[in-house]
């Protein structure tokens, strides 16, 4: 049976959007802070003053693991889609498009569309005239 589902995501939050029998929205947040990468880290001069890059290092790492549990979440509510809609203002939803890749779900993304913050209203709108769009093309190539 076919599953349409399509997503807004950035690295906060996900909103998944499934087009079954019943359109349904789940919303996915990373709990993540703003990831902050310092400049200059190694020209520290040794001073008091001066940042640490161990402590960097290890924000870095936090950052990452949460970063990868939020994209693990994320694919495991797509698993059942047959098509699947990206959409999104930065590059998460290039780094999602990557892992789908990587876990054999890659062939099952229609499209990858940038775009700025929407509400849900909006996204699931999106995602049914994309969808929409795409079975009416379809049916005149038939």
């Amino acid at each position: 049976m076919k599953q349409e589902m399509g997503l807004w995501i950035d690295h906060r939050q996900a909103v998944i959007v499934n087009l079954d029998q019943e359109e349904t929205i789940k919303r996915i947040t990373s709990n993540m802070e703003k990831h902050v990468r310092y400049s200059g880290a190694s020209e520290a001069s040794g001073t008091n003053e001066s940042h640490n890059d161990t402590t960097e290092d290890g924000r870095d790492r936090r950052f990452y693991d949460q970063l990868d549990r939020y994209y693990d979440e994320v694919i495991s509510s797509l698993r059942d889609a047959t098509s699947i809609l990206i959409l999104g203002p930065g590059e998460a939803k290039s780094e999602l498009r990557k892992r789908l890749d990587s876990h054999g779900l890659g062939d099952r993304i229609v499209a990858v569309k940038t775009t700025d913050k929407m509400t849900d209203a909006q996204i699931a709108a999106e995602v049914r005239q994309h969808f929409r769009d795409s079975q009416r093309n379809s049916n005149r190539t038939s």
